[in-house]
């Protein structure tokens, strides 16, 4: 079982937010692969469902981003998941816009959730898949512009391709094929989904 966990803050409010990538992608998840409805339990939301052979469960925190690692943490323990079966979707300003990177491990960067989620589970060894929203265009706007709304268009671009890739990537990543993963996902343009 793997346990797919996207970051993002509850409430409609944040949404649209490119804060809310990570929830946005697990939405599209739910519905391509027909996953029950989203369920709450203790901090967090979740969705049972396969991917191929395997079952996956989608994870929202519902802890607000800089506390993430205790709804990660939570939903681990009940779900009985390892770090390796950990797979966390996230927001990246350090990218562009639509690329997907694939990492086995790494440091949070500046990322307060992927922070709280390694000092909670005390590892960096699981894998992660960023989701490029473009740097702020003016240093010192970091928060304001996380919670700021993507675009029409650029919503439009994620469900067109972009979460698409996201989506192949998670495939092969469940397949035991990380290598493949961050091989053939790392490369693609932003729209460059497989169809």
């Amino acid at each position: 079982m793997y346990l797919l966990v996207g970051l993002g803050n509850p409430g409609d409010m944040y949404a649209k937010n490119r804060h809310n990538a990570g929830f946005m992608a697990l939405d599209y998840i739910k519905v391509k692969y027909s996953f029950d409805g989203f369920k709450k339990k203790d901090n967090y939301k979740f969705s049972k469902g396969k991917i191929g052979s395997e079952d996956v469960v989608l994870v929202k925190p519902q802890t607000f981003m800089n506390l993430s690692g205790q709804a990660v943490t939570k939903a681990m323990s009940f779900f009985k998941i390892q770090p390796s079966d950990l797979v966390v979707i996230y927001d990246d300003v350090a990218l562009p816009f639509g690329k997907v990177r694939i990492r086995e491990t790494g440091s949070p960067g500046g990322h307060n959730g992927l922070k709280d989620i390694e000092k909670q589970l005390g590892s960096k060894n699981y894998t992660r898949v960023r989701i490029g929203v473009d740097p702020p265009p003016y240093p010192g706007m970091l928060a304001d512009f996380v919670l700021g709304d993507f675009s029409k268009e650029q919503i439009e671009a994620l469900s067109a391709g972009i979460f698409d890739n996201v989506l192949d990537g998670v495939n092969l990543i469940i397949q035991g094929n990380i290598g493949m993963a961050m091989n053939e996902i790392n490369g693609r343009d932003g729209d460059q989904a497989q169809k």
